[in-house]
């Protein structure tokens, strides 16, 4: 598998500020294992082979280790390059190349092969496609249930920029959850998501659960925001029929990314956690190395 380059765009240079001061030093609970192991190692093997690319490396998930040590992955879908230039993440933002239509086939095959039990697929921001995608998630889900019928499925699914249809091709392939991350707080959006709606992804959200389907949504913490905004986040996601939500501590890819603004201590993460529930979401994973498929299997039956 060839990986591209983490190239940040003009725009996110020019947003995060690439001049910024040096990264603060992460707190001691952020600490994680490096990625070793026979698990891993096989996983790995047929990640390069099959020729799939992996959000655990491309968005540089610190806890691929763990994860890919018990024998789970995320795959990207759609490629590895974004037409979004978020200033939070890692992936390579660009023109991508043109879709691979055998890529279905070859994850559903990846996924009987690794014997996966709960797999979790997302993907790429693809505007430039009428679609979005849709057609690709939709048979990449068909497939790896026609080839691995136990295998249960969660889809983070990008924003469809209000293409309702495109929206309801994507998760009407029989998934058992469907998630889309809020990413950050509302008055944080145009810095951190410039092609984002706030409003837009609550309806997608909302959207999602009226089809009848189990909805997730993922946060970050430390970009800047305050614990009302969070709390105000929360109250949107449950009023649009939000069932689970991750929170999880923002990491810097690069100096040229998005600084962290604070290190959010466990204990707050926890007090966030409890405040979730007593919203009646159904469950909140919260933590500062929690990310949205971290712990992925748990979130099926809730």
């Amino acid at each position: 598998m060839i990986e591209l380059p983490v190239i940040p765009s003009e725009q996110q240079r020019n947003r995060a500020g690439a001049d910024a001061a040096p990264r603060p030093k992460r707190p001691d609970w952020l600490r994680v294992k490096l990625p070793i192991g026979p698990e891993y190692a096989k996983v790995r093997k047929l990640v390069d082979e099959h020729k799939l690319h992996t959000i655990c490396e491309s968005g540089n998930c610190p806890n691929m280790g763990e994860c890919w040590g018990a024998g789970t992955a995320t795959f990207m879908i759609l490629g590895n390059v974004c037409t979004r230039s978020c200033t939070f993440c890692a992936v390579a933002t660009g023109r991508p190349n043109e879709y691979d239509t055998d890529e279905p086939r070859r994850v559903a095959e990846a996924i009987v092969l690794m014997k996966v039990k709960h797999a979790v697929l997302t993907s790429v921001n693809r505007d430039e496609l009428k679609d979005r995608g849709a057609e690709i998630w939709y048979q990449t889900v068909r497939l790896i249930k026609e080839a691995s019928p136990a295998t249960t499925i969660e889809t983070l699914i990008p924003d469809t920029k209000g293409n309702w249809e495109a929206l309801e091709r994507m998760i009407s392939a029989g998934q058992e959850v469907v998630s889309h991350n809020m990413e950050t707080v509302e008055r944080l959006y145009r810095r951190v998501r410039p092609q984002a709606r706030y409003e837009r992804s609550l309806e997608q959200i909302r959207r999602t659960k009226d089809y009848g389907q189990r909805t997730k949504s993922g946060i970050m913490l430390g970009l800047g925001e305050t614990k009302d905004e969070v709390v105000k986040a929360m109250d949107d996601l449950a009023a649009n029929g939000l069932d689970i939500l991750t929170l999880g501590q923002y990491l810097q890819p690069t100096k040229m990314h998005h600084e962290v603004i604070e290190w959010i201590h466990p204990e707050t993460f926890a007090m966030y956690r409890e405040e979730g529930l007593r919203r009646g979401l159904k469950y909140v994973e919260s933590g500062p190395l929690v990310r949205s498929s971290y712990h992925a299997e748990k979130h099926v039956n809730v």
